[in-house]
């Protein structure tokens, strides 16, 4: 009888290639199904986040103005936000929280212009593809819209 117990701990109690094949299936239905959805929120994502930076760099550069008097030239570009240029006596930096200037995020520079073509400092960003107009996720994103 002991014998008997014995052989039925030792059977093998596991799944069958069938049925590992079958969720496999399943599984590969789902990310087909879901994926593009996905990554159509992520490219809406990153435009949102690229709007909100362009966002916080005006309201850096409206500080900046208070401070210094004038907004930072094209040369001293956003990076008078962050590091005190030399022909400027009063400058209360750095003005940007991280104490670094962020990239858009297809990791590329925000163009930044001032005097601007549609204000006082134009800041933009040329989307996922780099190059001007485009649209979804290759448009481009500016501060004066």
């Amino acid at each position: 009888m002991n014998k008997k117990r014995f052989k039925q701990h030792t059977r093998s109690t596991g799944f069958t290639l069938i049925e590992l094949l079958v969720v496999l299936a399943i599984i590969g239905l789902l990310a087909g199904l879901v994926g593009p959805q996905v990554m159509k929120h992520l490219g809406g994502a990153k435009t949102k986040t690229a709007k909100t930076q362009i966002e916080d760099l005006s309201g850096a550069l409206d500080m900046y103005r208070l401070d210094v008097g004038s907004y930072p030239t094209s040369e001293q570009g956003l990076k008078a936000l962050v590091e005190k240029p030399s022909n400027v006596s009063i400058w209360n930096g750095p003005y940007l929280t991280k104490n670094k200037l962020p990239q858009d995020p297809w990791l590329k520079d925000y163009v930044y212009v001032s005097p601007g073509q549609h204000g006082k400092f134009d800041i933009s960003s040329l989307g996922a593809d780099g190059r001007e107009g485009g649209e979804g996720e290759d448009q481009d994103l500016v501060s004066w819209e």
